[in-house]
């Protein structure tokens, strides 16, 4: 089976075909973080637009890469949540046309679950049960992967997510977007124990893992 496949969560726009679920054809990226940089992070309302400009292209550019044709699409994917709505929304209605042109069943992608799905591809001989940390710029959360569909969430974060900390703190500080390269760069040339850090405290009552990011950007 050959799957057309679309992201567009946040300020990238990426298309790509996966056979059977594992081999991918081909992944093409549309990159605006230039252009957010200006402003220190994402503007919604410009990352819409530019998934607009980008999305249509990316497609045609995925299908060449894959050397197929429109005819050879089994289906199509498209990730539908969590992420900017007005973002989604462009991937979600692309998309929609598309399988309704083509005449293929459209599948909806969890952003989050295609995080953890990725493993599989970089690491064939994966399978589970495991227990999988996701971090991102919107997500951080601990999630007891079951099954390949089964799952459940041990924890997640409170308030900030921890990509979200390392873009707030790197803007405070001028040193760049998006801010993790940067942060690290600086970290790795640190003195440990120069500055303290908020120890977590865990809930008691039942076992869970919460995350807290807003307490360490405060403090830095």
């Amino acid at each position: 089976m050959n799957i057309l496949a679309f992201e567009s969560s946040c300020d990238e726009t990426a298309a790509a075909v996966v056979r059977d679920g594992r081999t991918v054809l081909s992944d093409v990226i549309a990159s605006q973080a230039d252009m957010h940089a200006v402003y220190g992070g994402v503007v919604p309302e410009i990352a819409s637009r530019k998934h607009v400009e980008a999305i249509a292209g990316l497609a045609d550019q995925a299908l060449a890469r894959a050397g197929l044709t429109r005819a050879d699409i089994d289906a199509v994917a498209v990730t539908y949540a969590p992420g900017l709505i007005g973002a989604l929304l462009v991937g979600v209605n692309f998309a929609k046309a598309a399988a309704y042109g083509l005449g293929v069943p459209l599948i909806p992608v969890h952003h989050v679950r295609g995080h953890i799905a990725a493993n599989y591809i970089t690491h064939p001989e994966l399978e589970p049960p495991f227990v999988c940390l996701c971090v991102s710029g919107g997500n951080t959360m601990l999630v007891d992967v079951r099954d390949y569909t089964d799952m459940a969430i041990l924890g997640a974060t409170r308030d900030d997510a921890a990509g979200e900390c390392f873009d707030k703190v790197a803007r405070v500080l001028g040193i760049g977007y998006p801010g993790g390269a940067p942060m690290d760069a600086l970290a790795q040339g640190g003195t440990t124990g120069a500055m303290s850090s908020p120890v977590p405290t865990w809930p008691t009552r039942r076992w869970t893992c919460p995350f807290q990011a807003s307490r360490r950007r405060y403090s830095t």
